[in-house]
């Protein structure tokens, strides 16, 4: 009799996708768990949050990406490691779980809503994992504790290094779909590689994955493209300009909230995040849709900065920006503060820093909070070496920290004559000497 971990589907299952052409599903509790509806939920968050407001196609979705991620690790482990010493088969259904249910705990826009709320999308992928939930009946019928190997694969705190590193590590499934997904529905080239050639140059080795020396050149690629990714789409200062505003959205609800101002539309289903009593299902019960309908809402409400903010994101009147770091020019940033509350706009929402940092490759540190294992080449002779000892490109960027600072702001301000000359003046100095 055929266990339920081993379990196939009379006939394999295909999705289609614009980046791998299809996404296989054999195993049965693979195709359960798509099904299920914390997995379903994932089609209405989106990938890349605020980024739609700049590349109008990246509208794709966690779920899309979720597929992506676990058809790279189905094709690694039955294309590439099967059949060799190195690799256990009895890790198979594990790691394609893990792939698939990496995301499973992400909330709507999901940065801008950790922010306000302090809530971890990571802790949420371990509740739904483990609490009472459609995917934990899945992943029960497996064996009662592989709900917890799942969650220790996501968490990184799994046993078999080997099975971690597909999903997460300096070069895994997870970053080498959503480089190339997120390419693909920006419409942008910097996010292509090789990955074919990547995957075939991968082999397993105890506790870690290496790649052969005959494919650095392909990891070369991958780790540039990864690099300019970072620089032009995920930290696109017009993306972050809407992110800002979100965030400030979120922030000004929390704030009335809790001075009991009279909602038009109360955010009932924020409340629970409002008083830190948040359960399970509050939190699933939360998407996108559901967030962009109260932003509408709100664009009704007597609160001028609510309704304002609200209205700024859903018409897309975003701020503008300039280069500064107020830790290093804290006066004239406090001055630009001044300057819009004597404007009557408060510079708790109107004038807002943000920093985005990247490093593009880490190098090794043992021990360090944040241990990040290395890219390691396998070299013809058997010796294992890391990437930047053997390639002059990474080496140049290796542990090298890219921080940019901004100050966001509504620059209509500047041209607005019914604003003061002297303030206006003043604003323009400041402003110019920030560029």
């Amino acid at each position: 009799m055929t266990s339920y971990a081993t379990a196939k589907l009379q006939e394999e299952k295909v999705f289609k996708d614009p980046v791998h052409r299809y996404v296989h599903v054999r195993d049965q509790a693979i195709w359960d768990l798509i099904g299920t509806k914390e997995f379903q939920r994932l089609r209405r968050i989106r990938q890349l949050g605020t980024t739609y407001l700049v590349f109008h196609g990246a509208e794709h979705s966690r779920f899309n990406h979720s597929l992506g991620v676990y058809e790279i690790v189905r094709r690694i482990i039955d294309d590439v490691f099967a059949g060799r010493s190195e690799w256990d088969e009895q890790e198979r259904l594990l790691v394609l779980c893990s792939a698939l249910l990496h995301d499973l705990g992400h909330g709507p826009f999901s940065h801008a809503f950790e922010n306000v709320f302090a809530t971890d999308h990571e802790e949420y992928t371990r509740a739904i994992l483990l609490g009472n939930t459609e995917v934990n009946t899945v992943l029960q019928r497996v064996a009662p504790d592989f709900p917890e190997k799942v969650a220790q694969v996501i968490e990184k705190t799994y046993a078999n290094k080997q099975v971690v590193s597909l999903i997460s590590s300096q070069i895994d499934a997870d970053r080498m779909d959503y480089l190339q997904r997120d390419a693909y529905y920006t419409g942008v080239s910097y996010g292509h590689f090789d990955m074919e050639r990547i995957l075939r140059v991968m082999r397993p080795r105890a506790n870690q994955v290496v790649i052969k020396e005959s494919g650095m050149h392909a990891v070369e690629d991958y780790i540039m493209s990864r690099y300019q990714m970072y620089l032009q789409i995920y930290f696109h200062p017009v993306s972050r300009s809407a992110e800002v505003i979100l965030n400030n959205i979120l922030k000004r609800v929390k704030a009335l909230s809790e001075e009991d101002y009279w909602f038009k539309h109360a955010p009932i289903h924020f409340k629970p995040f409002f008083r830190n009593q948040i359960t399970l299902d509050d939190y699933l019960a939360l998407d996108e849709s559901v967030m962009l309908t109260y932003i509408q809402f709100w664009m009704q409400e007597e609160d001028v900065i609510l309704r304002d903010l609200s209205s700024r994101f859903i018409n897309r009147k975003l701020f503008g920006y300039i280069n500064m770091n107020p830790q290093k020019e804290p006066q004239r940033f406090e001055r630009l503060q001044q300057l819009f509350n004597q404007m009557g706009l408060d510079a708790t929402y109107y004038v807002v820093h943000d920093s985005t940092s990247d490093l593009p490759y880490d190098l090794y540190q043992p021990g360090a909070a944040m241990e990040k294992l290395p890219i390691m080449l396998q070299m013809s002779n058997g010796e294992v070496r890391e990437l930047s000892q053997e390639s002059s490109l990474v080496d140049a960027i290796a542990g090298r920290l890219k921080t940019d600072h901004k100050v966001y702001f509504p620059e209509e301000v500047l041209t607005d004559s019914e604003v003061d000359k002297g303030v206006r003046e003043e604003l323009i100095g400041l402003i110019h000497h920030c560029s």
